[in-house]
């Protein structure tokens, strides 16, 4: 039984973190294409990147959606704390995905699309800016009192470093954005895009470089962890592989290749969310409560688990489905071509 309870909690915390995984992948060029479409120089080049989301951009929120219930049942405790803690970022994030989502149904019919098309590049850089402040929250440490209650202030997630982790995480939708346009456009937006994915790769590169400089200098909790050794290594090994990843990233760029840079920029996301992974493990409310002591009883796990095996295949047969039906570049007749 005490095995049991043991690995039941890392099960689950496994789970939650590929659920955030794939919401942030599939939902991060979603935002990614939104900012992006701020500065399109035309009406036409915006239809365009808004119809390369037309089919796609609504199944990939419900990776979110999954994750916010497996929190609740999985761990009730820090479910309760992280939502009281980052309450104001997350409904801002909220905020903005409505925003999003009605800005992109609205200008379907609408006449004068601007206010539209601002208001869905606006709402897309909302939701992703304040996912980097409710990362950098989390980052942060959450203060709690002996039975995990959330005890800080309205304004704890806000500082210095929460602002560098949002700042480096738009970066990071913007760059994957890019590389998701490149897929799906030809021509001189691909160009285009080609660029901004290059800019968006150096940009990205600093920030994550700045906040690895930065967090064990600003965090004690995380200082502690990442000079423990054997730990120490594997932080040493996934900024070299970073910065490796980056630059094979930015030399497909350079050669024009078009399917190469996403599956790149997918490895740096994945790389990026093991040393998160490295950083939290065992808390689910950093630096104080661990998945153990938040964790439900074994038999609501289990009981989970059976209900998410059916579920997760199945989700991922209807994401994969769908990408695979509206696969190939979205196309028309640009002005000058």
């Amino acid at each position: 039984m005490d095995a049991l309870l043991h690995f039941l909690p890392q099960v689950w915390f496994v789970i939650l973190g590929l659920f955030l995984f794939l919401y942030v992948l599939l939902d991060g060029f979603d935002l990614g294409v939104g900012i992006l479409s701020l500065t399109s120089s035309s009406e036409q080049r915006r239809s365009l990147l808004m119809t390369s989301l037309g089919n796609i951009w609504d199944a990939n929120e419900t990776w979110l959606v999954l994750m916010a219930g497996a929190l609740f049942g999985a761990f009730p405790v820090a479910y309760g704390t992280i939502l009281s803690a980052l309450y104001l970022p997350l409904m801002v994030m909220v905020v903005g995905l409505i925003l999003r989502a009605v800005s992109f149904e609205f200008r379907e019919h609408s006449d004068n699309k601007k206010f539209w098309n601002i208001s869905f590049g606006v709402g897309s850089f909302i939701a992703a800016l304040f996912q980097g402040f409710a990362l950098g929250g989390v980052l942060a440490g959450i203060k709690v009192d002996t039975d995990g209650h959330f005890i800080g202030g309205i304004w704890d997630w806000l500082s210095g470093q929460s602002l560098l982790t949002a700042l480096t995480l738009v970066q990071g939708y913007v760059l994957i954005g890019s590389t998701y346009l490149i897929l799906k456009t030809q021509g001189k937006l691909q160009e285009t895009h080609f660029k901004t994915a290059k800019l968006a790769a150096w940009t990205t590169l600093i920030g994550a470089i700045l906040i690895t400089i930065t967090t064990p200098i600003v965090y004690e909790n995380a200082r502690a962890r990442l000079f423990h050794q054997p730990e120490v290594y594997i932080f040493t090994l996934i900024p070299i592989l970073g910065i490796l990843l980056v630059g094979l990233l930015l030399q497909s760029l350079n050669r024009k290749q078009e399917v190469v840079p996403f599956v790149y920029t997918v490895l740096i996301f994945l790389l990026t969310f093991i040393g998160l992974g490295f950083i939290a493990f065992p808390y689910i409310i950093p630096p104080t409560i661990t998945i153990y002591q938040a964790a439900s009883s074994p038999s609501a796990m289990v009981f989970m688990i059976t209900f998410i095996g059916f579920l997760i295949p199945i989700m991922l047969f209807y994401n994969i489905y769908n990408y695979f039906v509206f696969r190939g570049k979205v196309v028309t007749v640009e002005e000058g071509e």
